[in-house]
């Protein structure tokens, strides 16, 4: 793989990341992501195409609006940095194979639900249902593209199987999963089903671990109390995007154990 096509992944992540910005800040308001043009939220200046560069205006401008010098979130060019550095991550983990779109697609998504839950627990609908939907699609042009149809339907199955999992918990205590999170559990099995179950699994307990690891620190430190509402897709996001990045050998070590002779089965992991 050629370091041109991995420097133009990271540009696409960028500019990708800047995207999200404007989704994560307008979505959850029922606003339009294509109109108006982005504007500073406390003088309403519009933001000239110069100040509009992904990380690199941020940082000319000392993470200050030009017209009226407040502060700019961290929030914005934390996103786009780590837009384009996952994207890198993707590309060097599946190369120019016919699953790096989706696999792209399905990052940028948990990124932006991510950003929304971390600031307003809230995990939109307008953001789910298109990410699903485009992640299914290139899913599907995988498929078609390569032949491996039994992938397509294990992916169907485990989004089923996630969302029926999660609205099962969310049936008996409500209080403990809001239905945000049941229906990020169905894309994250369309996301990872690709790649067989056990990588759902293994992205719904490591989001689950890190998640316990976090109120339990939150809590030794003072911070949090065990009612504390902590933004669970947060870490079921990490969960699964770490899953995507490294979770192979975890899932390989895994099923040679319970059969050694599925190793080379089609539906364990996707080598770069």
């Amino acid at each position: 793989m050629s370091s041109i096509f991995v420097v133009i992944i990271g540009l696409l992540g960028l500019a990708v990341g800047s995207f999200l910005n404007v989704a994560v800040s307008r979505v959850p308001a029922g606003r339009s992501v294509l109109r108006p043009r982005s504007a500073c939220p406390r003088c309403a200046t519009p933001i000239a195409a110069r100040d509009n560069i992904p990380l690199v205006s941020w940082l000319l401008l000392g993470g200050r609006c030009r017209a009226c010098r407040a502060p700019i979130p961290a929030r914005y060019p934390l996103l786009e940095a780590l837009a384009a550095v996952l994207f890198v991550a993707m590309a060097l983990r599946f190369g120019r194979s016919e699953v790096l779109p989706a696999a792209l697609v399905f990052t940028a998504g948990l990124l932006a639900l991510a950003a929304c839950d971390a600031e307003q627990f809230l995990l939109p609908r307008r953001l789910i249902y298109p990410t699903l939907g485009l992640t299914a699609a290139c899913l599907l042009a995988a498929a078609g593209a390569t032949g491996q149809w039994q992938r397509l339907g294990m992916t169907a199955a485990c989004g089923v199987g996630g969302f029926a999992a999660f609205f099962a918990l969310h049936w008996v205590r409500p209080a403990w999963l809001g239905f945000g999170d049941v229906r990020l559990a169905g894309l994250l099995g369309t996301g990872l089903g690709w790649f067989g179950p056990s990588y759902l699994v293994l992205a719904l307990l490591a989001g689950s671990a890190v998640g316990l690891l976090v109120g339990i620190a939150l809590m030794a430190a003072g911070r949090a109390t065990r009612h504390t509402r902590l933004p669970f897709g947060v870490f079921l996001a990490a969960g699964a995007i770490a899953t995507l990045l490294v979770g192979a050998p975890v899932v390989d070590w895994y099923d040679s154990l319970s059969d050694p002779y599925t190793r080379d089965s089609p539906l364990t992991a996707v080598r770069p």
